[in-house]
């Protein structure tokens, strides 16, 4: 007799010297980083910003989808886009980062979707606020959690399921938290959520459901998968772990050159030039960005543009450098407000979440 347990792998870490998989580049096919050069723009355009489709893009006609609102409420609710359209519209500039952003970069690798640094994207979110319509709905004074369902189904570690999340009452009563129907001012794309998907400001991009069609609301913790099991910060199996939650300090450097088409090591004509990239944290607004060109010995600080999009958007960085002849390891690191920053080396974790460790960038000048 077969099961579902007959197609889906335990997770597990990679051997040592272990290559990349077979499944692992399926999954790199499907899912895209934003290519680094892309950080020059404030918005990211919506075919370069990162993708990650945990199951199949499923097929949601707009004009029959439908939100209901249930579980611990006084009045359930059910309403269409059309309805949703109609309440006060707002926009924000958001920027969202895979909780696996950084993954194979660590060893021993956790076997899964092998991101390297470019699990991220910038963009503007235009849709309604979602506490109104809870509000609406009528929370149970005992509600603890809100549980969001996406269209997409498909199984994970043996357990079929709904792609599932949950936020705690208060984080979902935010202001910011958008039930989203346009990216970049044109509708969502298939891929990015279409026809409705939640916007979860400050939280990595797990929290941020597709295809929303179903939120319900709870007087005890949401047990499901994605939440108890998936994203977890844990040091071995059978360890409980907390929840992923917030997005940690993080900058990246604009590669400056030009690359090499295999390794992607930079090329750079020697003199006077202006380094630059992106910082963002979802604790607290980014304070400060240093910049390294000798791979972390020595540090100097970047100026910060000012902030271009709000709270929730990543801001430009500025570094002057001379590039001397020879080779370079660059590098950044972003300090939030409050006084959250980034590694040279990463704690380590079994499910590769929140690694937020300094980028290195290689870069050679050759003599003139």
């Amino acid at each position: 007799m077969t099961s579902v347990d007959d197609v889906s792998r335990p997770s597990r870490l990679a051997e040592p010297d272990e290559a990349i998989s077979v499944e692992e580049l399926q999954l790199a096919a499907r899912n895209h980083g934003i290519p680094l050069e892309a950080l020059r723009y404030d918005v990211t355009p919506a075919g370069l910003h990162y993708l990650l489709i945990h199951y199949d893009i499923p097929d949601v006609d707009p004009a029959t989808h439908a939100l209901t609102v249930d579980g611990a409420v006084d009045r359930p609710l059910t309403v269409d886009l059309a309805e949703l359209r109609s309440r006060p519209r707002v926009t924000h500039r958001v920027t969202l980062e895979c909780a696996g952003n950084g993954r194979a970069l660590l060893r021993p690798r956790p076997v899964s979707q092998p991101w390297l640094v470019e699990a991220v994207g910038n963009a503007e979110w235009t849709g309604t606020p979602l506490a109104p319509l809870l509000r609406s709905a009528g929370l149970d004074p005992d509600a603890v959690d809100v549980v969001f369902t996406g269209a997409d189904h498909g199984v994970e570690r043996g357990v079929e399921q709904d792609y599932r999340r949950a936020l705690p009452v208060a984080d979902a009563l935010r202001d910011e938290v958008l039930l989203a129907y346009e990216m970049n001012g044109a509708p969502l794309l298939p891929q990015h959520g279409a026809p409705l998907r939640l916007i979860v400001p400050g939280w990595y991009g797990m929290a941020h459901v597709k295809w929303l069609r179903g939120i319900t609301v709870l007087t005890e913790p949401f047990d499901g998968y994605q939440n108890a099991v998936a994203y977890r910060l844990r040091d071995d199996a059978d360890d409980p772990g907390v929840p992923v939650t917030r997005i940690e300090p993080r900058a990246l450097v604009r590669p400056p050159g030009f690359p090499d088409f295999m390794s992607r090591a930079r090329v750079l004509r020697p003199g006077r030039c202006t380094l630059d990239g992106r910082a963002w944290s979802g604790h607290a607004p980014v304070a400060s960005v240093e910049v390294t060109t000798d791979g972390g010995d020595t540090w100097a600080p970047a100026v910060l543009d000012p902030p271009t999009g709000g709270e929730w958007a990543w801001r430009r960085w500025r570094f002057e450098w001379t590039a001397e002849p020879g080779r370079h390891v660059l590098g950044a690191r972003a300090t939030d407000a409050s006084g959250r920053g980034q590694p040279v080396g990463q704690a380590w974790n079994r499910g590769g979440f929140a690694n937020n460790m300094v980028q290195r960038v290689e870069v050679v000048v050759p003599v003139e």
